[in-house]
Parts: structure tokens; C-alpha cells; sequence
């Protein structure tokens, strides 16, 4: 086991995982807690009190420079100028023909200071990405993805327990907002996001500060019954949440308007971007195929790849699936044809 673990990135809360009994996997190339007590018992815990995550295999990509704004409107499809500085908007990186590198979200730091959090499967392919189409403007791109340990906390109690461990005035913090500041005395970026369809933070630090930021939010929230979650319970999170999972819902072979989030791509605005041409046919033609919902009646989980009828016609494909636990019913999305 100590062998296969070997080649894979560990992050800087290996050793908490461990400590706690977490069951740990291979995942995009890191070594991650696949969960702790359970998936099912962790799932309920961030819908009823808070769940904290180690996310610190996500990419962090810092963008700054006088064309910092300028030249990521045309690196992604979305416009990151027209961000007021502490907001953050969902965005992504297409290909030249449409199809989605990678789904991102998008804080503006300061007047040309941004920063651009990636999937951890898709953050080197990101940061070459953006290197190649920052190339030539008066910006500098700072790949600290290894450098940088996130933390999350996520539910209805999210923000009474991360309170009284940091100055920034959470009160204040909006939805898809971002604020520098200190966790537990770390400098810290904390922006109010997040990955389960409940209210919580998403707290960057130094990798040197990740155990004492951890360490705080659980021992603050273990009275209140905020539990350590894994990759298995933020997976059925956003499931419910009907959150896109890259690898899933999202690809190079799908458009953001195949996924339903045609709202991100920026055709209104002036100046070319990558894709822009492939995304405005698209918008023009209509899908090829759409993302919806679905609800299992009777028994049986429907799985990633499994196909979809309607009537004795196949009509596409499940891309994620599971028992919702907060329904007591199986759930799924699928690409369907239109």
C-alpha cells in the first residue's frame, strides 16, 4: 500500500486523515479521504449542522498585472473586468470549438489581482492554458497550487463556528464574495463558496498553516457536531445540489449550453475570447444533447454510463447517480437528446 501511495501528492493534512480514520483513495493524482465515519452520516451532518473539507488539492492560479482583467476576458468565457474587487463569479475555459476545459470560479482580488481556483484533475492543464493565452500581455500568472492548502466549512453552522476564529466580517460577506484576512491567526483569503448547495467558506492559506487552520475550525465545531467529510459525501452533495462534476457532466466534448449554463459564456460583451466563434454557433444551432434531472422510481441506483430510454428508444446517458440521502430516493443527471 505504502508503495502505490508513493507517486501521489499528499496534502499538507495527510497525516490529520490518517488520525482520524479516514479511508483514503487515489483521486486526480492526490491521496484524499474518501470519508471518516461515513458517507451517509457526514452527507446529513452538512445538510443539518456543518462538515469540514480538505480541499487542498484544488489548483490556485493568481493572475496580476495591468492586463490582468483584459487578458483573462480572453482566456475565459466569462468577463472577470466586470467583477467589482472582493466578487467572484463561476466561470470556464473552453476550447477553441466550445467544449469545456475546465469549469472555475473567478475572484478579483484587487483592480488587476485575480484569482482563479481550477479542479484538481484539470489545474496543470489550466495553468498551461492560461499561460499560453496570457502570453504577450503585461500580466503575470503564479501557479500556487502546491503552495496553497484550502479549507472548507460547509453548512447551516458554517459561519457561527468560523466567527469567532477570524476578522473578517462574515456578516458582511456575501454570497460569492471574497475577503483578505486571518483564520485562527493565519493570513488567509475566505470567500463565502462552495461545492454543496449549503451556506459555508472556503479558506486559503499558506500550505505552513493549514494544520492550525484545521485543527481550530474542528476543534471549534466538534461541539456543535461539525464533522471532518470526504470526497464521497462532497460528491452526493453536489449531486443534490445538481452541481456539474468535471469528468461527468462537464468535458471536451460539451458545451456550456449543452450543460445548461449557456448564462456563463459572455457573447453579450465586446472582444474576442477563446471559442467564441464555436460558442456563438452553438447558442445559434441549439444542443446536441441536454443535462436534466433525474429521479429514480423503484428500486436501483442509476450509475455513471448507464443508458437512458424513452419508451424502447435509447435517448442518452447517466452521468452521475446515487441514493440521495436527504430524499431517500435515487437520483441521477443524464445527457438526454433534445
Amino acid at each position: 500500500m505504502a508503495q502505490a501511495h508513493e507517486t501521489l501528492l499528499a496534502t499538507p493534512l495527510a497525516d490529520r486523515h490518517v488520525a482520524l480514520g479516514a479511508k483514503l483513495v487515489e483521486f486526480a493524482g492526490w491521496l484524499m479521504p474518501l470519508q471518516y465515519s461515513g458517507i451517509l452520516e457526514e452527507h446529513r451532518a452538512v445538510r443539518a449542522r456543518a462538515g469540514l473539507f480538505d480541499l487542498s488539492h484544488m489548483g490556485e492560479l493568481f493572475v496580476e498585472g495591468e492586463e490582468a482583467g483584459s487578458g483573462l476576458a480572453y482566456a475565459l468565457v466569462s468577463d472577470p473586468p466586470s467583477l467589482a474587487i472582493g466578487r467572484a463569479h463561476y466561470s470556464m475555459i473552453c476550447t477553441p470549438d466550445g467544449g469545456v476545459v475546465d469549469d472555475l470560479i473567478v475572484y478579483r482580488l484587487g483592480l488587476e489581482r485575480f484569482l482563479i481556483v481550477a479542479n484538481a484533475s484539470n489545474a496543470a492543464a489550466v495553468s498551461d492554458a492560461l499561460a499560453e493565452r496570457l502570453a504577450g500581455c503585461r500580466a503575470v500568472l503564479d501557479d500556487r497550487s502546491l503552495a496553497t492548502a484550502l479549507v472548507a466549512i460547509q453548512g447551516p453552522l458554517a459561519a457561527a463556528v468560523l466567527a469567532p476564529l477570524t476578522d473578517v466580517a462574515l456578516d458582511t460577506l456575501r454570497y460569492y464574495a471574497i475577503a483578505e484576512g486571518h483564520v485562527s491567526g493565519a493570513a488567509a483569503l475566505v470567500a463565502r463558496t462552495g461545492y454543496t448547495g449549503e451556506d459555508g467558506f472556503e479558506v486559503i492559506v499558506d500550505v505552513s498553516e493549514a494544520v492550525r487552520v484545521w485543527d481550530a475550525l474542528l476543534d471549534a465545531g466538534t461541539p456543535r457536531g461539525v464533522v471532518p467529510v470526504g470526497l464521497g459525501a462532497r460528491d452526493t452533495l453536489r449531486l443534490e445540489a445538481g452541481m456539474p462534476l468535471y469528468g461527468n457532466e462537464l468535458g471536451r466534448d460539451t458545451t456550456p449550453y449543452e450543460a445548461g449554463l449557456g448564462r456563463v459564456v459572455k457573447l453579450s460583451r465586446e472582444g474576442d475570447f477563446v471559442g467564441r466563434a464555436a460558442l456563438e454557433r452553438a447558442q445559434a444551432d441549439g444542443p446536441r444533447k441536454r443535462l436534466v434531472g433525474l429521479v429514480v422510481r423503484g428500486r436501483g441506483i442509476a450509475r455513471h454510463g448507464y443508458p437512458v430510454f424513452a419508451g424502447e428508444r435509447s435517448t442518452g446517458v447517466v452521468t452521475s447517480g446515487t441514493l440521495s440521502p436527504t430524499l431517500g430516493e435515487p437520483i441521477a443527471m443524464a445527457y438526454v437528446a433534445p
